[in-house]
């Protein structure tokens, strides 16, 4: 037995699933770098299982929040689905599973990093809940997610996690249309070797938010937190 199987055996007894269709879970785990490499006829990537996996989660997060947070209004509710829905959050899930280690994967993809990327690991939490629901049904697939992701669903409304406000921010955009934000750097003050960032971040032509930092990357973090706080008043 080789050791992705062993990893993807340790899953199987953690998932706790009897599973009807085992390919379902040998798709959820194909990165499409092996199917590129792999001269194997009749294999799928998980990209499709990605797709179905994205609409069960928004389902089962946002049915947990509304179901449990009875004061929170609408801005509220949208603004910490979409810190526990992002990239940054679903790849700590999968770390916990360990699912970059059962990834089959192309040498080149694994050789530059692939098992620890965090959008490879979001995207196979992803498939990994979109093989459960068609397997199992929503129901089982939705306290799967719930279950995985309850320590970050915690933290995030606790206020423990350190997020990245600017993920949440385009992702709560993005669920209100087409629209996106972009940032500029309004100022940069003091010398070289100890320099202060203001960035703002712009929003249907304007600045909804303002940040200051030691860093660029610092001050637009602060900057789109500061707009997540102005959009959803």
């Amino acid at each position: 037995m080789s050791k992705i199987e062993k990893h993807q055996l340790r899953l199987r007894k953690r998932l706790g699933i009897d599973w009807r269709d085992d390919n379902l879970l040998s798709q959820a785990l194909n990165h499409s770098s092996f199917i590129s490499e792999s001269r194997q006829t009749g294999l799928a990537n998980n990209q499709r299982l990605e797709f179905l996996g994205d609409a069960v989660l928004e389902l089962a997060v946002s049915d947990f929040l509304y179901r449990n947070n009875p004061s929170m209004g609408e801005g509220e509710l949208t603004k910490f689905r979409a810190a526990v829905v992002c990239e940054s959050s679903l790849a700590k899930a999968a770390s916990e599973l360990e699912l970059g280690l059962c990834l089959s994967m192309g040498k080149g993809e694994e050789r530059s990093g692939g098992r620890e990327r965090p959008s490879i690991l979001a995207d196979a939490f992803e498939a990994l809940l979109g093989a459960i629901y068609l397997d199992q049904g929503l129901t089982r697939a939705a306290k799967l997610a719930i279950k995985f992701l309850g320590p970050i669903i915690s933290d995030v409304l606790e206020g423990r996690l350190d997020q990245d406000y600017k993920t949440v921010l385009q992702e709560m955009v993005q669920q209100r249309g087409i629209e996106t934000v972009s940032y500029i750097i309004l100022k940069e003050e003091g010398p070289d070797h100890d320099k202060t960032f203001t960035a703002g971040v712009i929003y249907q032509g304007k600045v909804v938010g303002t940040g200051e930092g030691r860093s660029k990357k610092e001050s637009e973090q602060k900057a789109a937190k500061m707009a997540l706080v102005r959009l959803n008043n």
